[in-house]
């Protein structure tokens, strides 16, 4: 994690054989210019540490040592606007070492994992000030769907918790933790301000819809997702959980193994659909007589980001 100079971005290596453009011109010994900036060159050796110079023929034969900062991907110079342009530089930056909070989530978390299941990691980066104030701003979230990693800026992760994101929350509450710089965990000691009476809208809705759109699949294919529907189900739980007790639940320990038989295709639709109603009356009841603020504390959270 960086630790210092938080305002320069962390530029990505090169390997050997990418093309480069030069963004500075080239002194000989003699202190003439032997190549201006924009000429184009290829890497032959790349440094052993990030402080390193590399080693790269240009088009004229030359071969010169150049600071990573002072080398553009080539194929990255097609900007005709300023998009594109701010797409080039974010393209350059490696984000990922700005990730200050890291978790897993999912079945993982909950309970629910097999020796198959993925290892799903969430959490939020901090990025350096010369790019987060730029012109060009920086990327909501960064992505790695090869290792089911996503991680919000934290802005935005926080825009989503405030409007009660089932999985920005679970973030903020599961005990599988990887990652927590004392800044992140500054925002884990007060993750209750983002607890409101809108988990009922957003956790209740959304499993109203999605089980809207399981009962056209059965009739329209006769098949039933059973793992989504497990994890609506869930979705119902935790939600009640937070309305009634002022915590997100992850672990479902105590309904595991129903949980598990309706993965397993082991209850019919029925069965579970009678559950899943029983449980939105629980839930408009729990509603209620929630202690749960109206809306979360916008100023708590305004002044942490700030």
């Amino acid at each position: 994690m960086p630790t210092k100079d938080n305002d320069q971005a962390i530029l990505l290596p090169l390997p050997v054989g990418t093309q480069v453009v030069t963004r500075v011109d080239y002194h000989n010994s003699s202190g003439e210019i032997a190549c201006l900036a924009g000429t184009v060159g290829s890497v032959l050796r790349a440094p052993e540490t990030p402080a390193g110079h590399y080693l790269v023929r240009l088009v004229n034969g030359i071969e010169a040592a150049f600071p990573r900062k002072h080398l553009t991907i080539r194929k990255l110079i097609t900007a005709h606007d300023m998009e594109t342009v701010g797409e080039q530089i974010i393209a350059e930056v490696d984000l990922f070492p700005y990730v200050i909070y890291r978790c897993i989530v999912g079945s993982q978390a909950y309970g629910l994992s097999h020796e198959h299941s993925d290892v799903d990691r969430r959490g939020f980066y901090l990025p350096p000030a010369d790019l987060h104030w730029s012109l060009f701003g920086v990327p909501e979230q960064l992505e790695k769907p090869e290792t089911d990693e996503c991680y919000w800026e934290l802005q935005k992760f926080i825009q989503l918790a405030l409007r009660a994101n089932p999985n920005v929350l679970e973030c903020l509450y599961t005990p599988l933790v990887e990652t927590v710089t004392p800044l992140a965990q500054e925002l884990l000691d007060q993750r209750e301000i983002f607890l409101t009476r809108l988990v009922f809208q957003t956790y209740n809705g959304y499993v109203i819809s999605q089980f809207k759109k399981l009962e056209q699949d059965l009739r329209a294919r006769g098949e039933i997702r059973w793992k989504h529907a497990m994890h609506l189900i869930r979705l119902l739980l935790s939600g009640i959980t937070i309305l009634r007790n002022g915590f997100v639940m992850i672990s479902v320990d105590p309904y595991r193994e129903q949980l598990l038989a309706i993965r397993h295709g082991e209850c019919d639709w029925e069965q579970v659909n009678a559950w899943r109603l029983k449980l939105h009356q629980d839930f408009e009841d729990t509603y209620q007589n929630t202690r749960l603020p109206v809306q979360p504390d916008y100023r708590k959270a305004n002044e942490f980001l700030i």
